[in-house]
């Protein structure tokens, strides 16, 4: 089938290269040239482990091609993804601005019947104003096009992208009509052969599943980070907790983790648009906003860990920092504890000394040449000196570190352990001072 993607990030590339490897002839458009001018050149503007030989072997393939021009795009495409930013604006709405211009393109160009997929993370009712749009500029064309709008909401995990699109859980397929879904099921025939994984359903529920899907899931960290907290005030330790409560099916261990909150480029930002949402249809949305509250507030308390040990004196203190982007396996830095916790720790006057495997540019380009930040070759260099070391990313490669190295590298053995990936007892044995998140009273 033509295949047509509007975006080339995280969600378009992957979902134009997975579509081109099993065979698709995918056109993947954009505006930024630049991007454009480097995806032809190999140049892959994301992390995304196995993104960048998928990419290039359907590009030298011509299975996919990438252009700026829309009315290729448009007149390419049977099925039209669109799967561009959709950032929040000053309110924490999500902003359509850059969905609806697509639509408008689109109806500006189609000449024949077309699938428009809303790809793109996107509010309750979005998919009613996409088809507006449409209708929009065929009217001022004086046309009568037919075209079907389909919500098929992304579930991709960063470090895991490919995996998911190609194994997926679930496709979940908003449609009003019968042809259009048939389009959609032959489009992803190939990712469902050992079973159905297709769920049809009306175009406003498809739209909601996205979002109910992200809370939920953030609903499980912020409760896990809440009893976390409350287990060091009496004394319990949460990964314990968390192996008792994880054997029962019903809660299971996924996303039970407890740490220094979440962060990447969808949680946020999701819940703050199912927020306004809620509001926007008057329901009160409470437990949706105290998930927000609590990261927010968990995002600083492995900072007032810091601060409290440090007696608030934190001036001119050196402090190593494994891991920046909000997850492993990935180079995402949006919305990241990291960010929290390195401007608290400039605010007081300390210095920092960071590493991480894959987040190291999009560091530099977020922190810029700053006097209070070195930029470390590798995690053994970010421990020279150092007054302590903070863990903020749980990187495989910090899983397993020789801790009587890092012993020897600090000024003291102090570790702030932010994603709970080191046994307390351990270093406590070894005369290291462990703070963990949860792990029992100090």
């Amino acid at each position: 089938m033509k295949i047509t993607v509007y975006g080339s990030g995280y969600v378009g590339l992957v979902a134009a290269a997975c579509f081109a490897e099993v065979g698709h002839d995918v056109v993947c458009m954009d505006v930024d040239e630049q991007k454009i001018q480097k995806l032809q050149n190999g140049c892959i503007p994301i992390y995304e482990p196995g993104l960048e030989e998928l990419v290039k072997s359907t590009y030298d393939t011509q299975r996919l091609q990438f252009t700026t021009d829309v009315v290729k795009a448009v007149n390419h495409g049977e099925v039209q993804f669109i799967a561009v930013g959709t950032p929040p604006d000053k309110q924490g709405r999500a902003d359509l601005s850059f969905v609806l211009s697509v639509a408008r393109a689109i109806g500006e160009h189609m000449t024949q019947y077309t699938v428009i997929v809303d790809k793109s993370t996107v509010p309750i009712g979005t998919a009613d104003k996409v088809r507006a749009q449409v209708n929009t500029e065929l009217t001022k064309r004086h046309l009568e096009i037919s075209f079907d709008v389909v919500s098929n909401p992304e579930f991709l995990k960063e470090g895991a992208a490919l995996a998911d699109f190609r194994n997926p859980d679930r496709i979940v397929l908003g449609v009003e009509t019968p042809k259009a879904e048939s389009l959609l099921k032959n489009l992803y025939a190939p990712f469902n052969q050992e079973k159905d994984r297709i769920i049809t359903m009306d175009i406003r529920s498809a739209e909601l599943t996205k979002y109910a899907a992200n809370a939920m899931l953030a609903t499980k960290i912020s409760f896990m980070n809440e009893m976390a907290n409350l287990a060091e005030k009496v004394g319990a330790d949460i990964e314990k907790v968390r192996v008792g409560i994880g054997a029962d099916v019903r809660i299971g261990y996924h996303f039970t983790h407890a740490g220094c909150g979440y962060g990447g480029s969808c949680f946020g930002k999701d819940i703050q648009a199912l927020i306004h949402t809620a509001d926007e249809y008057g329901s009160t949305a409470q437990i949706i906003k105290a998930v927000e509250s609590t990261n927010q507030a968990q995002k600083k308390h492995l900072f007032n860990k810091i601060d409290k040990h440090f007696q608030g004196n934190l001036q001119n203190k050196t402090f190593a920092v494994w891991g920046l982007s909000f997850k492993p396996e990935t180079d995402d830095m949006r919305d990241a504890p990291s960010l929290v916790v390195l401007h608290a720790l400039w605010e007081k006057g300390a210095k920092v000394q960071a590493f991480d495997p894959e987040a190291m540019t999009e560091a530099k380009k977020i922190f810029g040449n700053r006097n209070d930040i070195v930029y470390s070759q590798n995690k053994e260099d970010a421990l020279e000196g150092a007054d302590a070391l903070i863990v903020l990313t749980e990187w495989r490669a910090f899983r397993s570190p020789n801790f009587a190295h890092i012993k020897e590298m600090l000024i003291q053995p102090l570790i702030f352990d932010g994603r709970n990936i080191y046994d307390p007892l351990l270093l406590n044995d070894m005369g290291f001072i462990y703070y963990g998140i949860g792990r029992g009273k100090r």
